[in-house]
């Protein structure tokens, strides 16, 4: 069964519940949020997720699965997982572990811990939770980043999320050469401006295909698109709106009767 998900960042809580309380009449078909991480925002993405399973129902009235984000350079390696409490008190079943962003090492206090590490320590002490970890399609080459599956799925990692594609034949390109085993959530985002198009170009080393196009239409086609091929697959595709309102972002689109 292909899964849904929409990428909330936790600005606050009061914005976080609003926008995943709109997602039962603009999104019906979402059957999950995940949190991100971030440090210039005071919400951890675990307690988010809590707060969202206690306020916010899908329209048939179940609650969210939801996945918050775990920086593995916040992990202290010789302390225990800091989050698990909140993950048992919460309920919360499944986690996605991503490394961290380069740019935060130098404005907080962090830890040289690998992603394969933290995702070992979530199997050993919450072997109940699901572990997802981040596969990038663009920062290395793809055998490179095979091999970093390859260790994060011995490791203990159950699938991946992956960042953002903006190409479908690259993304066709990677579902080619992953496991059938591997789940896996297809990423689709939103570059509606300059700015974001030189940040992805600067920080994650896209290379845009020649016919990408800013207008947020052709954003909601690629995730259409997206939603498609995991359907299509029996994957799983998440959408993260950025800059831009949910409501925008998803207003239309649809999943397959097959989903």
């Amino acid at each position: 069964m292909t899964r849904i998900s929409v990428e909330l960042v936790p600005r606050s809580e009061e914005s976080l519940l609003t926008e995943a309380a709109s997602l039962s009449e603009v999104a019906p078909w979402a059957d999950t949020i995940n949190v991100p991480d971030l440090v210039k925002f005071d919400l951890r993405p675990w307690v988010g997720c809590r707060k969202v399973r206690e306020a916010t129902r899908r329209p048939d009235g179940s609650p969210y699965g939801v996945i918050p984000h775990v920086r593995a350079c916040d992990v202290d390696p010789d302390a225990p997982l800091p989050m698990a409490a909140e993950f048992r008190a919460a309920g919360i079943t499944e986690v996605l572990v991503v490394s961290g962003d380069d740019a935060d090492y130098f404005s907080q206090h962090t830890y040289p811990v690998d992603a394969v590490d933290v995702i070992r320590r979530f199997r050993q002490e919450l072997p109940g939770v699901r572990v997802y970890a981040a596969l990038d399609p663009y920062r290395t080459g793809m055998s490179a980043e095979l091999r970093q599956v390859e260790r994060k799925l011995v490791a203990g990692a159950s699938g991946v999320f992956t960042q953002p594609f903006f190409d479908v034949d690259h993304l066709r390109s990677w579902r080619r050469v992953l496991p059938d085993e591997v789940e896996v959530w297809w990423g689709a985002t939103t570059v509606t401006t300059l700015a974001a198009l030189g940040y992805w170009r600067r920080r994650n080393l896209v290379a845009f295909p020649r016919d990408f196009r800013m207008e947020l239409q052709a954003q909601r086609e690629f995730a259409q698109r997206t939603i498609d091929l995991a359907t299509e697959w029996g994957d799983n595709a998440y959408l993260m709106p950025v800059r831009t309102a949910p409501a925008e972002y998803l207003a239309g689109l649809r999943v397959p009767a097959a989903a």
